[in-house]
């Protein structure tokens, strides 16, 4: 081997080196089912420490709805609100649908299959709890500060969110 994680060329290849290839290929066929064990473990677990998040944001949501101070929100800052709630279901949806996927599908034997969706699903309410959490900034900000601070600062909060987000990409 030539230290990069590949097999030696045929050509250089002995009869002991092509014993050596066979058993490290075996190994790679089932190291990719444990690869595969592995990834979708860490998918349901990092979903498991987003999964809280959304849903505190989403009963702070629906809890504010009824407060005194809702009642002076102006119509623009309901469809916001109402956006930003939306969104953050959209993203709970989105969180659980790997687990719920999972316990549908359990031993059917397409793991590979539920680690590409479950990831898809993840990205998606991912997307879904930015568009949430820039929501809750531009409220606030509207309430404390204005509407033409709010539109400044959700926008920036926004391409923050991308920015870093999009640095791992």
């Amino acid at each position: 081997k030539d230290g990069l994680d590949r097999p030696p060329h045929p050509a250089y290849m002995t009869s002991a080196d092509e014993v050596q290839a066979r058993v490290e290929a075996e190994e790679k066929q089932e190291s990719i089912k444990e690869r595969l064990e592995r990834e979708h473990n860490e998918l349901l677990q990092e979903l498991r420490s987003l999964i809280p998040g959304a849903e505190v944001l989403f009963g702070f949501l629906l809890a504010i709805s009824f407060t005194n101070q809702f009642d002076e929100l102006t119509d623009g800052q309901r469809y916001v609100y109402y956006g930003t709630l939306v969104s953050t279901a959209v993203a709970l949806v989105f969180y659980l649908a790997p687990a719920a996927h999972h316990r549908l599908r359990f031993r059917a034997g397409d793991k590979e299959y539920m680690l590409r969706k479950g990831n898809r699903e993840a990205i998606a309410g991912t997307v879904a709890a930015s568009l949430a959490l820039t929501g809750v900034i531009y409220l606030v900000t509207a309430l404390v500060f204005g509407t033409t601070e709010a539109v400044i600062v959700s926008v920036v909060f926004f391409l923050f969110v991308a920015w870093r987000w999009g640095a791992y990409a």
